[in-house]
């Protein structure tokens, strides 16, 4: 069953232009947030404007009731780690914010995620951003033919823990396509060498989620919010990604061709 649903999940020629499509989209929603983020915006007011923008493109935000949440966007500011919940919290100088978006156009998802820095951060703060940021790319270079599923995210811990810094074990990446998420799951840690291996038209989302103290997490607000346990702050980048027969094709990129 499992081989039947990988299969599944490999793309033909005219859902990966699809998927280029709704990659594309989701990446421009994904800037537009973080040119939102400054000293004295609510995280509601950067979760509505991302709403329109998708929705004004003819998609769908794919968070938007998904599994129940209440938000288009996931925003998640300095020890929040994932799926903040938008609210009327402003935020402050200093601050970081994570967002995670995604767009439903055209009967396929695009999903990706970024860390921005509200105004002047600490060293610390921007050391984080970029090891995170840094570490998807350690990790994709293993998302090739031949490689496996773990390779990927073998990478990304090595990369992250040379820093100090700890990877989350609690969520991982995941297949995407016409549904958000899809087989086979992608952990951004562990031992090189297991799990299925890459084919050609696999699409992956990649997501680094990383703490600058401990690496476990603890969820508040029904379940929804994620936090590290000790207090430390997180990052989190995502991009989704196509299997080719040679470099990783990144499918979340903006107009210009370029991710967050």
């Amino acid at each position: 069953e499992f081989r039947r649903v990988l299969f599944r999940s490999i793309k033909s020629a005219p859902e990966i232009e699809k998927m280029r499509a709704a990659g594309r989209l989701t990446a421009q929603a994904r800037k537009l947030a973080g040119s939102l983020v400054r000293p004295g915006i609510t995280t509601m007011e950067i979760d509505k404007a991302v709403r329109r923008f998708i929705e004004s493109h003819g998609a769908k935000p794919s968070f938007l009731g998904l599994y129940g949440f209440p938000g288009s966007a996931c925003i998640s500011v300095n020890e929040v780690v994932i799926h903040g919940l938008p609210s009327s919290r402003k935020l402050q100088e200093g601050d970081i914010v994570s967002i995670d978006v995604g767009a439903y156009l055209d009967g396929f998802h695009g999903d990706c995620a970024a860390t921005f820095p509200c105004g002047e951060v600490s060293e610390e703060a921007r050391k984080l951003i970029d090891v995170t940021r840094q570490s998807f790319f350690e990790g994709i270079k293993n998302a090739r033919v031949g490689c496996r599923v773990s390779d990927v995210g073998h990478g990304v811990q090595q990369y992250v823990e040379s820093f100090g810094f700890g990877v989350v074990r609690d969520f991982v990446g995941h297949g995407v396509g016409r549904k958000l998420h899809e087989a086979p799951e992608v952990p951004n840690f562990g031992a090189a060498g297991h799990g299925p291996r890459f084919q050609p038209g696999m699409v992956i989302a990649v997501e680094p989620m990383v703490c600058a103290g401990d690496w476990h997490v603890k969820n508040l607000d029904g379940n929804w919010t994620t936090v590290s346990v000790d207090g430390s702050l997180a990052a989190h980048y995502e991009n989704t990604i196509l299997i080719t027969d040679g470099e990783p094709e990144l499918l979340t990129v903006d107009e210009n061709g370029e991710p967050a």
